[in-house]
């Protein structure tokens, strides 16, 4: 084993403008354990400051023309060019907009026939222009352009999964989709990836990392119903494609992702302050879940594992198109006002937990760079994309209007 210490003190923040520079950047202990490269992040970083996404632009109108309305965006996607194609997953359609977010056409409608979606709910686009969509309610991936080239499909069995998973493609333009093993009883089933190449056959089949692993669940029986349900804030296993090929992953109870290189691990590790759970949250947790599975099986008090006192440090991990790693991390929760609370209906609360978004953004090396902190409008569903400095997300505002925004990373130190 290797280890090595290092204290960068002046590193240029490319990532926010040229000639930016900061004072101290990261303090990272690296090591060298077999075949797995660890780098680990005791303080610093190489922004020097927290940054935040300002918007740009956006798409997304709530009277005008069609082409700007949506209803639900399942999916967006952008191509090298900068265009943006986005999902609806109301319409079963995709629409294409470009750089400069003025509408260019329409893929797809609801239906079964060619060229046609149903329950399509992801997409991704390919460096040649072919859009690519999810489409478990058809059992395929369907196949759209480049420009007007009749549309494809590529068949697979999703054991009818409705999976909020992203579609995954790498630069070898080889296509991942997710699967439930239908090999594995019901109820115990681990996820697997169908591998397609560029041509749209099947050319292997991974399983997901730390398939062995299972988060803590309550189980309730009775009455001849068997109701199954998460414990909340405990581990779970996180899983991304990186777009050069092989898994980014972790289990949630440690700031520990490991990437998957040809030869070997890249282990990215920070040092982290853990996030309480307020007991205030645990108790309404604990009490919304006997009240949805009282519904089943009248009487029912929790007898599970106990409500974790902390959060995982991990609660989502996003890969850049050039490979920048965007890790969604826990903060601590805020009880605000239910707007939206119904007094006479005993599984509406008066109150709810808001926590705010936080992203730790490293450089495919494993280089920290910083931590960003979105505006308030900012939603991680779909899964945003991110472009280096660029990030596209839905927002929505005071009406609920979705718009599909493309915001810029700014340090918040800078004026």
């Amino acid at each position: 084993m290797r280890k090595l210490r290092v204290a960068a003190l002046s590193i240029s923040a490319a990532a926010c403008g040229p000639g930016t520079e900061v004072a101290r950047g990261p303090e990272v202990v690296t090591d060298t354990i077999g075949d797995t490269i660890v780098v680990h992040t005791v303080s610093g970083s190489v922004w020097g400051s927290d940054a935040t996404l300002t918007p740009e632009l956006s798409i997304g109108e709530m009277d005008g023309p069609d082409e700007y309305l949506f209803g639900s965006v399942a999916s967006i996607a952008v191509d090298d060019d900068r265009n943006v194609h986005v999902l609806d997953r109301q319409g079963q359609y995709i629409r294409s907009f470009n750089v400069d977010a003025q509408y260019v056409r329409s893929w797809g409608r609801r239906g079964e026939g060619p060229g046609e979606l149903a329950n399509a709910a992801a997409m991704a686009v390919f460096a040649d222009g072919r859009i690519l969509v999810r489409d478990h309610g058809n059992n395929r991936v369907q196949v759209f352009g480049p420009g007007d080239a009749p549309p494809e499909e590529w068949g697979y069995n999703s054991g009818n999964y409705g999976s909020s998973e992203p579609l995954w493609t790498d630069r070898e333009s080889r296509t991942y989709v997710v699967a439930p093993d239908l090999s594995q009883p019901f109820g115990a089933r681990d996820n697997i990836y169908i591998v397609f190449d560029p041509d749209g056959v099947v050319r292997d089949t991974l399983r997901q990392p730390h398939a062995g692993f299972r988060q803590a669940v309550v189980r309730a029986e009775g009455g001849g119903a068997t109701v199954i349900r998460s414990v909340p804030f405990s581990p779970r296993v996180i899983s991304v494609m990186h777009p050069d090929g092989g898994f980014v992953s972790g289990i949630s109870s440690d700031y520990s992702i490991d990437r998957d290189l040809p030869d070997g691990v890249l282990r990215i590790e920070r040092v982290y302050v853990p996030v309480r759970v307020s007991p205030r949250q645990a108790d309404q947790e604990r009490e919304e879940a006997e009240r949805m599975i009282g519904m089943s099986i009248p009487g029912w008090q929790w007898d599970g594992p106990p409500i974790p006192e902390t959060k995982p440090p991990i609660t989502g991990l996003y890969v850049g198109l050039g490979g920048r790693l965007w890790v969604r991390v826990s903060t601590e929760g805020r009880e605000v006002e239910n707007p939206d609370h119904e007094p006479g209906n005993p599984f509406s609360s008066a109150v709810r937990w808001e926590a705010p978004l936080r992203f730790d953004v490293f450089e495919a090396d494993g280089t920290y760079l910083g931590a960003v902190n979105p505006p308030e409008d900012f939603s991680v569903y779909p899964p945003p994309v991110f472009n280096g400095d660029e990030v596209w997300a839905v927002s929505r505002d005071e009406l609920d209007i979705q718009r599909v925004v493309r915001y810029r990373i700014a340090l918040e130190s800078q004026p």
